[in-house]
């Protein structure tokens, strides 16, 4: 699999012309697995109907600010006269099916969803499925009749967490080294993965003596935090493993609170808040998975299937789902980013400016990690 900086500069040019007003300058990119070109010329130009898009969530700032721009300018690009209706879950599975049916009736040909819930997604897929419409899962794998999955290499993205985690500690690292593990939501699949990477990275080289579900949420990730710190004793505790950076900001905060500094913690998205406590120092690490690549698969396998054409260009591995469904599938790479490829890897790509992240409250940090 290519190296998800490859194509940087290709994407951002494309980005910055297409998106400069909706992404508001931020234009980051890397390459796919894929080259997520028209597989169909004509046809795909010439194509007409509408393609759904449902996401999950609007407290993560990646959705709105990102993926839903970036997957509607890659439709624009390759099917001019193909709409696309957008919906997101705010956070509910029952609304989320609401909005499945709602773009059932409204005769869309291709659905395009990130499963707020991949277990109870699925009676929408199959409704979807019994009426011709075709699905492809984004970011989770849904359950169901699912047509085609884009999402990154998530045991990959586990394991760069746990040999992250491992470089951090140095030679505090040893079988005896008490980890606390906050791992996401028990029904989003992914976070199985994160959780099966990680703990298959550090397994008889740290001590997982807590490990929590934070739900994705800060607010109970810093309430699970606290409970281990009060449970271990703040002075037993090497390091935190948070499987995101908006659960690592909930913990940083119990860190804070609890007096500890200088500890190891994880994440996972290269959100802005994230990239200011790395400089900071108060988050070791977070992983880039960059959302331009991952919307541009999810585009053109929407526009092939709405074409009739085959994503086999792009799917180039498989999955099987929760309801045993074998899907064709692209798995991206994801990047770990720490002080020292910040400017080499978010930056370079166009997903954050240096003025964005180098506020005043960041700027002597900033200048002491080569941010200028």
């Amino acid at each position: 699999m290519k190296h998800p900086l490859q194509r940087a500069a290709t994407a951002t040019a494309v980005v910055s012309l297409v998106l400069a007003a909706a992404a508001c300058g931020k234009t980051g990119s890397a390459s796919s697995s894929s080259s997520a070109s028209p597989s169909s010329g004509g046809s795909a130009v010439s194509a007409s109907g509408s393609i759904g898009l449902l996401l999950p969530e609007n407290t993560t700032t990646r959705y709105e600010q990102f993926d839903k721009p970036y997957f509607e300018a890659k439709v624009k690009q390759l099917a001019p006269n193909v709409t696309v209706n957008y919906a997101n879950a705010g956070g509910s599975a029952q609304v989320q099916a609401q909005q499945v049916q709602t773009m059932i009736n409204e005769g869309v040909k291709v659905i395009v969803v990130d499963p707020q819930d991949s277990t109870q997604i699925k009676a929408s897929v199959d409704a979807a499925h019994a009426k011709g419409i075709k699905v492809v899962s984004y970011d989770r794998l849904a359950e169901g009749p699912v047509d085609a999955y884009v999402s990154f290499d998530n045991v990959r993205v586990g394991q760069l967490q746990g040999t992250g985690l491992i470089d951090a500690l140095g030679s505090k690292a040893s079988p005896s080294a008490k980890i606390v593990e906050i791992d996401g939501a028990q029904s989003d699949p992914n976070a199985a993965q994160f959780k099966s990477g990680f703990q298959g990275a550090v397994k008889g080289k740290l001590d997982i003596a807590y490990d929590a579900s934070g739900q994705w949420l800060p607010d109970v990730a810093a309430q699970k935090a606290t409970a281990a710190i009060n449970q271990l004793g703040a002075h037993n505790i090497a390091g935190f493993y948070s499987a995101n950076d908006e659960m690592a900001a909930g913990i940083a905060t119990s860190m804070k609170n609890a007096g500890l500094s200088g500890l190891p913690l994880t994440g996972q998205d290269a959100q802005l808040d994230a990239i200011q406590r790395i400089v900071a120092g108060t988050q070791s690490f977070t992983i880039y998975k960059a959302y331009k690549p991952e919307a541009d698969s999810a585009a053109q396998m929407a526009v092939d299937l709405l074409t009739g054409q085959s994503t086999a260009s792009i799917a180039n591995t498989t999955q099987t789902n929760g309801s045993g469904n074998k899907v064709p599938a692209d798995l991206l790479t994801p990047v770990l980013v720490n002080k020292d490829n910040i400017k080499s890897t978010v930056v370079a790509d166009g997903l954050w400016t240096i003025p964005q992240i180098c506020t005043p409250t960041y700027a002597a940090a900033c200048k002491s990690a080569g941010l200028e």
